[in-house]
């Protein structure tokens, strides 16, 4: 059997930045076992599989190096732009998914893609779990939790980047992961983050799309403001175009082909 295997750099229009995912286009599923080796194999924070059910209708499973994951920002992106640019020309397409519902994604007329996303607002926590304090090296001001991870908030920019971790305690937290968060510093954004992942797929993602909707309905609320620019601040490094709606939220980004070629089973 031989599979198209399509690698893009997501949250980024330029190559080397951003986070790298592997989308794989099938005509029926293989199995778990296969999928989930695929991407071990693959060894990138993600490999999305994505499968047509319907004209510009498709069902999308993210897999990590280590498990299948309930939600991927970024493979969405890249299974988009590898949808819009090689096999669908229509401008919006839609997503089935096994946890997170309905997603829809929208190409807009000057290339970026724009995903309409659950809002997945995180709550605040009074008492935080001892592995989560524990796993960093600066305390928080303040931690909330969603379905997907434990929201740190810190006092600045540059806490976020100084954050260390202790990936022992942190993996603790299974099956949520930690985002560190503070507003922005740097010109022309408004949130800055990290997100930490050592129970669900390796030590530091380098762009979540998924997280932001979560940071996004926080940050909105902070700052006064529906329409937020994001920073993922890892060493790869990605931007991310927020809008807050009611009950969804709009995640915005560029992406750009790496490599493309052909899968042996």
């Amino acid at each position: 059997m031989e599979l198209e295997i399509f690698v893009c750099d997501a949250f980024t229009n330029q190559q080397f930045k951003g986070n790298s995912a592997a989308v794989v286009p099938v005509s029926e599923w293989l199995s778990d076992e296969v999928m989930q080796n695929i991407a071990r194999e693959n060894n990138l924070s993600e490999t999305a599989f994505i499968k047509p059910v319907g004209n510009h209708h498709y069902h999308i499973r993210w897999f990590s190096p280590l498990c299948e994951v309930d939600f991927c920002g970024h493979a969405t992106l890249a299974s988009s732009f590898v949808l819009f640019e090689y096999f669908d020309a229509h401008d919006t397409l839609h997503f089935e998914t096994n946890q997170v519902g309905s997603l829809w994604v929208t190409r807009e007329s000057s290339g970026r893609i724009s995903m309409d996303f659950p809002n997945m607002a995180p709550k605040p926590i009074d008492e935080p779990p001892r592995a989560l304090i524990e796993g960093l090296s600066i305390p928080p001001r303040q931690v909330l939790v969603n379905e997907q991870a434990y929201v740190v908030v810190v006092a600045d920019e540059q806490q976020v980047l100084a954050m260390q971790t202790d990936n022992a305690q942190l993996k603790q937290l299974h099956p949520r992961d930690v985002v560190v968060t503070a507003r922005a510093d740097r010109e022309g954004y408004d949130m800055v983050s990290r997100y930490f992942w050592p129970a669900n797929g390796g030590d530091e993602d380098p762009v979540t799309g998924s997280i932001h909707s979560g940071l996004a309905p926080y940050w909105a609320e902070q700052l006064g403001k529906s329409s937020l620019v994001a920073y993922q601040a890892s060493q790869r490094g990605g931007t991310l175009y927020c809008q807050v709606l009611d009950e969804r939220v709009i995640i915005a980004g560029d992406a750009i082909l790496y490599s493309r070629g052909k899968v042996y089973l």
